[in-house]
């Protein structure tokens, strides 16, 4: 264990001290030693008194060192509880005597052993042994020999002792154990308000410790002992003696100093014990009186400022604790201090009782219990009143004093000082300047703060009265309750005692100070108290001290400043100011707090304020002037700095936290009362009225004070939406009222802030609309309606009530823009003002003013686009009606434009309806057939009904008449004069039809038509035939050299008739969009026979009569017609033939005009009338087809003339041109296919330029129609005249229709031929074949032309393809088969004839041909001569003998032309046409020969037995030519055109090879044939023929002959089979 190792230790030491000197200490030490071995606990040591008794014997020796030791161990004894109570005495004697050395060490430890003793439980309980215990300290304490150290440990020795004594006796009478604070209020706290809510704190805690006491007399003897402390205490205090206390004297600031002590710590001993509060009464309040004394001189130490302080402090604690029982004594006290304050004592003294005061004042309850005590008792002094007037006059010395500005300083730096926590002090040598300019400071500090203490103290009580619910809150919502309450009377009255004189001393001090301390101190100060009149309704305190709060708000510049500035609110335009101007307005921080405070009083009293709203408004105003001021700045900024750079600084936070506050305030009328914001209105209202006269000339200030009222008033309504209907008709009618004026700067801002006001009451949340208010039928429901109704009607009835009544533009255009920008914004939210809004904006259209026309226009497109959704069904129909108002306005044409544009947007608004409507009437049909089957029980409501109840508005839109109704201002704008107005209208109302068409149903089908469709064609036709065609001359643009410039019109659109026929074009074009998409469904209608006729009658007659563009227009709407329907297998033949009807009608008739126009209009109509028949070809039978061509045919011959356009203008006519456009669609279907024949002879004749055989057939047929019925009647009959017309030569191509037409037709001809069926080809094949040949003959006469070129082309795919085809189908008639194969064997034969032999070869022109043009035709040739060769002759089954040897001479005489010519000409033939000749030779060999295994081999093989013979004389002919012309020639040498023909015939011989039929046609015997045949060695037969020939040329001499005549003996003999010898 710790302790008894410790014990053991300290007594060793103790031994080891004593050794040498005291042994008998040191053999008690040694065996204290040995006994406390056999001990264990510190009980068992206190049972043994031998250690204790060692340890005294050290300490009596008087040894400082064994006493030292001997008392530490005493410690450590009694502290373990090892000393048994009966030892005290012994121990206190022990202590006694050391408390006479004169050593420093053992006297505090003597104290520290004695404080020990008093904290253990040998603590002192008789009164003998405390007396000679609180003796030991006391002698300690006075003892002269005794240090300072030691005197400072005894006096807190013996304060501890008196503590523990008076605790033991509130033990011992069981007092509440609770203790007030010792410690007095710093007055360093920060501010005073934070003491009076620590005071405030503290005393509450004290009442509830303390509780109700009950006083009583009896006493324990601890109550006793501590009565005699008590008593020896309060004699010292008096400096007398101790009786009890065997002390003679002791320091009277001591004593002083124990009783404070006492008497505030023990509070409940002195309530409760009857003896105590005697000597508290009689004994020190006795004491304390004569202390207090000012009118004796006081010497020694109760003259000292200490001593003083002490007494004060006394007396404090006796009113603040004890006042309630000492009531007399207490009144006593507080007049003498009061009287001090006046009476001229040193300042240090005044100081001292300045600073009791303020304590009084900064503790609530305090001051409180002495306003209760006394100024509410009429018996009594008015203590508080007079300590609030003795604080208000030491305030006023400020004033009288003449270094008032130095002392104002120095009041402002203690309060700087004390905001930052340093507690200022007063030196008590106030022997100089400084000092005493401080002191007299502090004094005035002093009151300020005790007055400011009062005004807190009555705030505090203030609140504590509102939290118990005597007084309603200010923010409370009901009506205010009169005061009733103790506390809130006790506040009321406190407030009418003290606020006038705390208003003045407050008022000086912060007129003349300028720290920010204890500006923002006296600041608190007016806010506390402003706020506390107004929650205790205190009216004349309250305005009196907003009235001095707002004087020091704003420093309002001179009479001349206000003059020279123009100022506005926030919100509103800011004017520049019309002068430099340099003036400033400078707010000081004096202001700017001050301004602070005003806000938070507005902010806590805004339910109370009532007409003191007004001093608060005009300050308000006068701030916001400043704030916008041009120079305006806070005190640390310099006013010449720029407001853009102020804006931007952040030196200016201030400004921004006051316009913040600012706005704040207003945005907290939400937390008022309806009453207050009423009250705010009515004081804004004042403000703004008080500023608007009939002048239209008003100041800066007055427009920024109107201004800032309607701001705010705008900010009050946007805060209080939420209740809006109360305060609405207050905002609106001063709106009206500036709106009004005749000053248009506050007509704008009215306007503006109109704008904002209604924006934001119909977009609220609580604004009860269509879209939130569903349609109710009970009755409690009425009312609300009802007034749901009235407050849209007040909230939209000013703009409609400005549009109306004022005559002002600007005033009427504002009105729009507000209902437009509700409209844009809030417009579904809308109900029951839609009639009187509908109503203004059709009256709108009525003015002159082309703006305000386009603002009440914007109003409708917003509702047409975004709002009929939500427009009352009552409504619907006005609002298409104002629509088409704005279309038929003639003020601007772009809004008649957008009008139409937005009826396009109601039909789809419309129809939707339709649709559901539609959808809603089958669901209802399925259930009444569910419900049919079912019996109604009595009392069941009807289907029908039901719906009704349950959804009215459906049941009451009729979507008909509206659909109804926007086609029927439709109409009437299509009649507008206006072109661009009428032409949207009838572009719109087609667009309409077909959208939404579908949707639509018969009956509205045939009202559209009859009712608007069909009179707006009669109306538009007839306006259109009667309108002018008189040139119009664009607007005037200006002058040029004294002559008007106009604006260029462009020539289609210069008359009024050519902008109708514009109209008529739309007009067109919809029926054809209608026609296109709607036409099955028109057919159903019952009228529409009647509507066809009349639809086509205009047609026709816009075709006829119209201008191109209607014309072209009308063919495209029946072309668009027919093209949409046929398809789809929508027509009948009969609307076909009308159509074809027409077109041929315009065909007949077209040729009496020759305008452009005429012939723009003919080409049209070729080009529908391929379209016509490409669309419709499921519908033609050949009577329709024979029509179209004869129309075709009529149109060629219309286009015919005597001018050659091939040389004149280069180009084909433009109604060729649609000619040969439409001929490849003229393609004959399965059902026309007899249709062929005619067609390719209609070609042909166009080919030959002759006259049509249909058109001579169609006079034919209108005398004896039985006889062309059949088709291959009417064929032959054709066929024969072609046939019989042929003879007239190739003179005839292209006569009358020029070359280029031609050249463009052969090419179409033979594309259509070739796609002909096999059956109608055969017949015509014959026809097509001469026909091309005759323009290939054409060569001769145009050899550059292209003619035959493009002839000989489709010649040679028309030939191939017909000498391929099987025409199997076609043999059904061998006889008939025959001879047209014949015929067309016989006109190829022809062809090649002319061509080739005629043609092809030869020099044709004496002009020198271009070397491409010569290599173009060359090539030409030999795809010629390839496709005779290759797919004629090699490929051909059925041509006759005779016809094969004409083709096959036609071969060999085109390669007989060079062998032909002399020797002496034969160099001068060109080389394309040795080549030719050449290619022809060798196509000869080509077709001997047997090498190529084709399918077609016997056609070959007949084709090789006719050529072999002529190919072998050929070749005999060129090779004895050779010979012969060698020999002529001598040693001359031969042209090379004859060399390398020789040298061609011999390779080619060498080539060939025959086989056994062509062998069979040699001239050769007929031994060898059968020889050869035997042998099987027949390939090479022709060379036999020709060996006399090779024996001549053995000896030529060109060595390439005879080389080649070499090889063909060779192989003559292997032919024979001969070989050599060796």
């Amino acid at each position: 264990m710790a302790f008894m190792a410790a014990l053991e230790a300290d007594l060793r030491a103790l031994s080891a001290e004593a050794r040498r000197r005291h042994p008998a200490v040191k053999d008690a030490a040694e065996h204290a030693t040995l006994k406390l071995r056999s001990l264990s606990n510190p009980r068992e040591i206190a049972q043994n008194g031998d250690i204790l008794r060692i340890f005294l014997m050290a300490c009596n020796v008087k040894s400082v060192k064994l006493s030292v030791i001997g008392l530490s161990c005493l410690q450590k004894l009694i502290s373990h509880d090892a000393v048994a109570s009966s030892a005290l005495k012994e121990i206190l004697a022990t202590l006694r005597d050391h408390a006479e050395m004169t050593d420093e060490s053992l006297q505090l430890k003597t104290l520290q052993t004695m404080l020990i003793v008093f904290q253990s439980h040998l603590r002192p309980e008789s009164e003998e042994d405390m007396s000679q215990a609180l003796g030991i300290c006391l002698h300690l304490l006075e003892s002269s020999r005794s240090s300072d150290s030691v005197r400072n440990t005894a006096a807190a020795t013996f304060r501890q002792a008196v503590a523990l004594v008076f605790d033991n006796v509130v033990l011992a009478e069981s007092l509440p154990t609770g203790k007030a604070s010792p410690a007095r209020l710093s007055s360093c706290a920060s501010s005073v308000a934070n003491n009076v809510t620590r005071s405030f704190s503290q005393t509450l805690s004290q009442a509830f410790n303390y509780g109700e006491l009950t006083m009583r007399e009896d006493l324990t003897d601890v109550g006793k002992l501590g009565l005699r402390l008590l008593e020896d205490l309060t004699a010292l205090a008096a400096g007398g003696s101790a009786r009890w206390l065997h002390a003679q004297s002791l320091h009277r600031t001591f004593a002083l100093d124990i009783l404070e002590f006492v008497l505030s710590t023990y509070v409940p001993v002195f309530r409760t014990l009857l003896s105590y509060q005697q000597v508290l009464r009689h004994q020190i309040c006795s004491l304390l009186m004569t202390s207090l004394r000012t009118n004796v001189e006081l010497e020694g130490e109760a003259g000292e400022p200490a001593f003083r302080r002490l007494v004060l402090r006394l007396v404090a604690h006796v009113i603040r604790l004890y006042s309630s029982s000492l009531v007399t004594e207490s009144e006593v006290f507080l007049n003498m201090l009061v009287k001090v304050t006046r009476l001229d004592l040193p300042l240090w003294h005044q100081i001292l009782v300045l600073e009791i005061l303020r304590g009084f004042c900064v503790e609530a309850r305090t001051l409180r219990s002495l306003f209760q005590t006394f100024d509410i008792n009429p018996t009594n002094t008015n203590v508080v009143e007079n300590i609030v007037k003795a604080l208000a006059l030491v305030v006023a010395t400020v004033q009288a004093s003449d270094s008032s500005e130095e002392t104002l300083a120095a009041v402002a730096g203690m309060f700087s000082s004390k905001a930052k926590g340093i507690e200022w002090s007063m030196d008590n040598d106030a022997s100089n300047a400084a000092v005493l300019v401080a002191s007299e400071a502090h004094t005035i500090t002093l009151a300020l703060e005790g007055l400011l203490g009062v005004i807190f103290t009555i705030a505090t009580l203030t609140d504590e009265a509102l939290d118990a619910g005597e007084l309603e809150s200010p923010r409370c919502e009901v009506d205010r309750m009169e005061c009733s309450g103790q506390s809130a009377l006790l506040c009321v009255a406190m407030v009418n005692s003290t606020w006038l004189t705390i208003l003045d001393s407050l008022s000086l001090i912060l007129m003349r100070s300028q720290g920010e301390a204890i500006i923002l101190e006296i600041l608190k100060g007016y806010q506390a108290f402003t706020q506390a009149c107004g929650v205790l309704h205190a009216i004349e305190p309250l305005n009196s001290f907003l009235a001095s709060l707002c004087k020091f708000t704003i420093n309002n510049p001179s009479e001349g400043e206000k003059k020279s500035s123009i100022l506005l609110s926030p919100g509103s335009k800011k004017l520049e100011t019309l002068m430099d101007q340099r003036d400033s307005i400078v707010l000081t921080p004096k202001n700017v707090q001050a301004l602070r405070t005003l806000f938070n009083v507005a902010h806590r009293l805004h339910n109370v304020l009532g007409p003191s709203w007004v001093l608060v408004l005009e300050t308000l105003a006068a701030l916001d002037r400043t704030i916008h001021a041009p120079h305006a700045s806070t005190q640390e900024v310099s006013a010449s700095v720029s407001r853009l750079s102020r804006d931007t600084s952040g030196q200016y936070s201030d400004f921004h936290i006051l316009s913040s506050l600012n706005s704040q305030l207003f945005e907290s009328s939400s937390l008022m009362n309806v009453t207050a914001v009423k009250s705010l209105l009515s004081a804004l209202h004042q403000l703004s009225s008080q500023h608007i006269s009939g002048n239209s000339q008003l100041s800066g200030q007055q427009i920024g004070s109107i201004a800032f009222s309607v701001e705010h008033m705008t900010s009050i309504l946007v805060n209080n939406l939420h209740r809006v209907e109360p305060i609405w008709d207050q905002i609106a009618a001063h709106h009206l009222e500036l709106a009004n004026c005749s000053n248009p700067q506050l007509r704008s801002m009215a306007l503006d802030s109109l704008d904002h006001s209604i924006c934001s009451v119909v977009g609220s949340e609580n604004f009860q609309g269509i879209s939130s208010a569903s349609y109710q039928f009970k009755e409690y429901q009425l009312a609300e309606e009802s007034e749901t109704r009235s407050f849209e009607y007040a909230v939209l009835s000013p703009l409609v009530i400005l549009y109306s009544s004022n005559k002002n533009i600007d005033v009427q255009m504002g009105a729009l823009k507000i209902l437009l920008h509700v409209l844009e914004r809030h417009g579904e939210k809308l109900s029951y003002s839609w009639p009187s809004i509908l109503h203004m904006l059709r009256t709108v259209t009525d003015a002159s003013e082309k703006d305000t026309i386009s603002l009440g226009f914007q109003s409708i497109r917003v509702i047409m686009n975004e709002g009929l959704a939500t427009i009352p069904v009552r409504c619907l129909d006005e609002c298409i009606l104002v629509t088409g108002a704005y279309g038929a306005q003639k003020t601007d044409i772009n809004i008649s434009l957008t009008a139409v544009g937005l009826l396009w947007t109601a039909t789809d608004f419309i129809v939707k309806g339709l649709i559901g409507k539609s959808v809603q009437r089958a669901n209802h049909m399925n259930e009444e057939e569910v419900q049919s089957g079912l019996s109604m029980k009595e009392g069941d409501i009807p289907t029908n009904e039901k719906d009704v109840n349950q959804n009215p508005l459906q049941q009451l839109v009729d979507y008909n008449k509206l659909f109804f109704s926007v086609f029927s201002v439709l109409q009437k704008l299509g009649a507008d004069d206006r072109p661009e107005v009428r032409n949207s209208a009838v572009r719109t109302l087609f667009q309409t039809l077909c959208t939404h068409g579908q949707k639509l149903s018969p009956t509205m089908w045939e009202d559209c038509l009859w009712i608007y469709v069909f009179p707006m064609l009669e109306h538009v036709s007839h306006l259109a035939s009667t309108s002018s065609k008189d040139e119009w001359q664009g607007k005037e643009l200006g002058t040029r050299a004294g002559k008007a410039v106009h604006m260029l019109i462009h020539h289609s659109r210069n008359t009024a008739q050519k902008q109708w026929d514009e109209t008529i074009v739309l007009l067109l074009g919809g029926i054809a969009r209608l026609l296109r998409s709607f036409f099955p469904l028109l057919q159903q209608l019952n009228k529409f026979s009647s509507g066809w006729e009349i639809l086509l009658a205009f047609l026709k007659n816009s075709i006829l009569n119209g201008s191109k563009e209607v014309a072209l227009a009308a063919i495209n709407c029946l072309q668009t017609f027919v093209g949409s329907n046929c398809p789809k297998g929508n027509l009948e033949s009969s609307y076909v033939q009308s159509v074809l009807d027409i077109y041929e009608l315009v065909l007949q008739t077209s040729p009496n005009y020759k305008s452009d126009s005429a012939e723009k209009v003919k080409q049209e109509v070729l080009r529908v009338l391929g379209d016509l028949y490409v669309q419709a070809q499921s519908l033609f039978n050949d009577d329709m087809y024979l029509r179209l061509m004869a129309i075709m045919h009529l149109m060629i011959k219309s286009s015919m003339n005597s001018i050659d356009y091939d040389s004149e203008l280069g180009s084909i006519p433009p109604v060729q041109r649609g000619i040969l456009e439409i001929i490849p669609m003229l393609h004959p279907t399965t059902m026309l296919s007899s249709m062929w024949s005619p067609l390719l002879l209609e070609l042909l004749c166009y080919l030959n330029g002759e006259e049509s055989p249909l058109h001579k057939s169609k006079e034919v047929r209108g005398q004896n129609t039985d006889a062309l019925a059949n088709g291959t009647k009417r064929a032959s009959v054709e066929r024969g005249h072609i046939n019989g017309s042929g003879t007239k030569g190739d003179t005839m191509v292209g006569c009358g229709w020029g070359i280029l037409f031609v050249e463009k037709l052969v090419p179409i001809m033979a594309n259509l031929f070739l796609e002909a069926p096999p059956h109608e080809r055969f017949s015509a094949a014959p026809e097509i074949i001469q026909g091309l040949g005759r323009c290939m003959n054409t060569r001769r006469d145009n050899p550059r032309g292209t003619l035959w070129r493009v002839s000989a082309e489709c010649f040679n795919r028309v030939v191939t393809d017909e000498v391929r085809q099987e025409n199997a189908e076609c043999r059904s008639d061998v006889n008939s088969y025959r001879l047209s194969r014949a015929r067309f064997w016989k006109e190829v034969a022809d062809v090649y004839e002319t061509f080739l032999v005629g043609s092809c070869g030869r020099v044709l022109s004496s002009d020198v041909p271009s070397a491409d043009s010569v290599t173009a035709d060359e090539s030409l040739e030999m795809t010629v001569l390839a496709v005779f060769g290759d797919c004629v002759l090699k490929q051909q089954k059925e041509a006759p003998v005779e016809v094969l040897q004409r083709l096959v001479n036609c071969l060999d005489r085109c390669a007989s032309r060079t062998g032909s010519l002399p020797i002496q000409t034969v160099s001068l033939l060109p080389l394309h046409c040795s080549r030719f000749s050449l290619g022809c030779l060798q196509m000869m060999f080509s077709l001997c020969s047997c090498t190529l295994k084709t399918s077609s081999y016997l056609a070959v093989s007949e084709t090789s037995k006719v050529s072999i013979s002529i190919l072998t004389k050929r070749c005999e002919t060129i090779l004895g030519q050779f010979l012969a012309d060698e020999n002529d020639l001598g040693d001359h040498p031969l042209p090379s055109v004859r060399i390398e023909e020789t040298v061609c015939v011999l390779q080619e011989l060498a080539r060939l090879i025959i086989n056994i039929e062509t062998t069979n046609a040699l001239n050769i015997p007929l031994y060898m044939k059968e020889a050869l045949g035997k042998n099987q060695s027949h390939g090479r037969a022709h060379l036999l023929s020709l060996l006399p020939t090779f024996s001549e040329l053995v000896v030529s001499r060109e060595s390439r002959v005879r080389e080649l005549v070499q090889v063909l003996l060779r192989l003559i003999s292997s032919e024979l089979g001969l070989q050599r010898l060796t």
